[in-house]
């Protein structure tokens, strides 16, 4: 499982082919699967959302993709993906799910609150009790988890 480090690269060269039509449009994340015939989707976000239109754009632009990658285009949806430090710091207070590329004294897999965004590290309030440093580099997947508030509507 590849690292946030390690597909940050390709993050980069997406933002650099979307740049000149699309300055408003964030790229979230990227995530590659797949064995020999790898799918390539894109998450991406801008200022008062994304719509299938705006994805089609996007799509189109990055048309040289195709040569590598099965390709798609989508929002990040209500769990958004973590990526960047942007993203950990907006984050901050909010319950999320961490993935470590390996596991870090026997554990990979956290969920808790986000009380300190890092890097070098994050901290954790875990849901279970207890508190987790986690480093920067050691993540593989991170996400919020999306909790509606007890009248049903979202946060």
């Amino acid at each position: 499982m590849r690292t946030i480090e390690q597909r940050q690269g390709l993050i980069d060269d997406v933002v650099a082919a979307l740049a000149p039509a699309h300055p408003d449009v964030e790229v979230v994340d990227v995530e590659v699967t797949g064995g020999r015939d790898e799918a390539l989707t894109i998450y991406i976000d801008r200022p008062g959302g994304v719509d299938l239109d705006l994805c089609e754009a996007v799509t189109r632009d990055l048309d040289g993709l195709r040569d590598r990658y099965a390709l798609s285009v989508s929002s990040p949806g209500l769990d958004r993906p973590l990526r960047t430090p942007g993203h950990f710091a907006a984050a901050r207070g909010v319950r999320v799910f961490v993935r470590t590329a390996e596991p870090l004294d026997g554990r990979a897999v956290y969920r808790g609150r986000l009380t300190e965004p890092g890097p070098p590290e994050l901290a954790l309030a875990l849901d279970e009790g207890g508190s987790v440093r986690i480093p920067y580099t050691t993540i593989a997947k991170a996400h919020v988890i999306f909790e509606f508030d007890d009248d049903g509507g979202h946060p």
